[in-house]
C-alpha cells in the first residue's frame, strides 16, 4: 500500500518538474504560484489516465489516418483542458500547448528513466557454472 503511495508521489512530483521546467522553455506558459503547479500536474495526471484513453479510442480512425500524429493533438488538448480548469495555469494557445506537451512528455520519461527503474526486471550476467551440456 505505501509502495504505491510513494510511486502515485513520485509521479506526481516528476510531472510537477516537468510542467515547471517547461515554463522556463516556453514564455506562453505561466504558474501564479506553487500550488497551481502541483494542482495542475494532478489534474493533467489525471486527466491522461481517465479522460486520454477515451478520446484515443474515439478518435482510432483518425489516428489511423495521420499515423499516429493525432495522439500529440490529444495530448495537447489535455494540456488545454487543465490549464481551463486550474485559474493560476495559464496557455496562450494550441500551438503553445502542442509544443510544450511534447516536452513534457519527453523530460517526464527522461526523469521517469532514472527514478523509476524496475527492480523486477533486473538484467541477468550468465554466470558458467563450469556445467557443459
Amino acid at each position: 500500500m505505501s509502495q504505491n503511495i510513494i510511486e502515485f508521489l513520485s509521479h506526481w512530483g516528476v510531472t510537477a518538474l516537468s510542467l515547471w521546467l517547461t515554463s522556463f522553455i516556453f514564455h506562453g506558459i505561466s504558474f501564479t504560484n506553487k500550488k497551481s503547479l502541483f494542482v495542475s500536474a494532478l489534474l493533467l495526471g489525471l486527466a491522461n489516465a481517465v479522460i486520454r484513453p477515451i478520446i484515443v479510442i474515439l478518435t482510432i480512425p483518425l489516428t489511423l489516418i495521420t499515423f499516429g500524429l493525432f495522439l500529440l493533438v490529444i495530448n495537447a488538448l489535455m494540456m488545454l483542458l487543465v490549464s481551463a480548469l486550474v485559474p493560476g495555469f495559464r496557455l496562450s494557445g494550441f500551438w503553445t500547448a502542442f509544443f510544450a506537451s511534447i516536452v513534457v512528455t519527453l523530460l517526464s520519461l527522461i526523469a521517469g528513466t532514472f527514478i523509476f527503474q524496475s527492480d523486477d526486471y533486473p538484467m541477468e550476467v550468465p554466470v558458467n557454472r563450469g556445467v557443459l551440456i
